[in-house]
């Protein structure tokens, strides 16, 4: 089969790779479709031992599986089912889960992988194959994120800072929740541009009194982090989405003297995937607007190339047309 291999430094080459060895409990998918994450700019960047590629969603390829030919996703912690953490329903945080499909273990920039059985989650017929990935970061993290903030805050102004997949997700399911208020900040016009589109107020810069009843940090850089836990008001929240591999935040009067939530949110648990279906139902054409390419193998490296210089949101990864 053909897999792409990140080497670093912005090189990406496409190799032929053995099949993948489908061990007990797991099934080999047929990629159809996998989604460009943020994320995945470290090993563009670093390189990378295995195949990356998180946001996977493709067809089974597993004859005598009762998921033979059936449209699905990834879910990308392999969680054990047993610990108390997966016991109460909460197996994204599985305290047993040392690999994530794409990380610890091989992912979806290639034709096909092994996906534990665990790990499969079905996709409805009536939602198309370049959508079925945002379901997965876009959709699940973002939600996960925006329900954990609604145990504090469910009404009011919101500011979201950083426009990429994460940040314009979190403004769809923001709408979907409710919240009518949406501020967007990002330094790229053209993502200010994406999220205005979608009904957001654009901004050029977060003024300096604001007092926001909800902040989503979605860019994953120190700057955002600090204007976040400097523009919630006092009892507000501010919901952490981004991620980097390290925090450097200076304590200024106006985050130390006051009182407010601060959330960690990492991917979504299982059960919530029905009701983010739903939420993908609902707002199909406005989703529509983030996935904004897709090529083959042979194309990726040119689309991480624009993805990192911030000309495209959501494009992938889309394969077997």
């Amino acid at each position: 089969m053909k897999a792409a291999k990140f080497e670093g430094d912005g090189r990406i080459s496409v190799v032929e790779a053995p099949m993948p060895q489908v061990a007990a409990g797991e099934v080999l998918m047929r990629v159809v479709a996998c989604s460009l994450c943020g994320s995945d700019l470290r090993p563009w960047r670093q390189g990378w031992p295995r195949t990356p590629g998180h946001e996977v969603f493709g067809v089974v390829h597993q004859p005598g599986h009762a998921l033979q030919g059936r449209r699905c996703l990834a879910y990308i912690p392999v969680w054990c089912g047993r610990c108390p953490e997966c016991q109460a329903g909460q197996n994204h945080i599985c305290r047993n889960a040392q690999e994530l499909i794409g990380w610890q273990r091989p992912g979806g920039y290639a034709e096909y992988l092994a996906v534990p059985q665990q790990c499969l989650l079905p996709v409805p017929d009536d939602i198309p194959d370049h959508l079925a990935p945002l379901l997965l970061d876009t959709i699940g993290t973002a939600g996960h994120g925006v329900r954990l903030a609604r145990r504090i805050v469910d009404k009011g102004r919101v500011l979201v800072l950083g426009a990429g997949p994460i940040g314009l997700g979190g403004l769809l399911v923001l709408q979907h929740f409710g919240f009518e208020q949406v501020d967007v900040f990002d330094p790229n016009p053209f993502r200010r541009g994406i999220a205005a589109s979608l009904g957001a107020v654009p901004l050029e810069a977060i003024p300096p009194d604001a007092a926001y009843d909800l902040v989503l940090e979605c860019s994953g850089k120190d700057a955002g982090r600090q204007s976040a836990l400097e523009a919630v008001r006092a009892l507000g929240a501010v919901v952490q989405l981004g991620e980097s591999d390290a925090w450097q935040i200076q304590e200024t009067k106006a985050i130390r003297r006051k009182d407010f939530y601060c959330i960690r949110s990492f991917y979504f648990p299982i059960s919530e995937y029905a009701e983010n279906i739903e939420i993908l139902r609902r707002g199909g054409a406005r989703f529509e607007r983030l996935v904004d390419a897709q090529v083959s193998l042979e194309g990726l490296s040119t689309l991480f190339a624009q993805f990192a210089a911030g000309d495209r949101i959501k494009p992938q990864l889309h394969l077997h047309d």
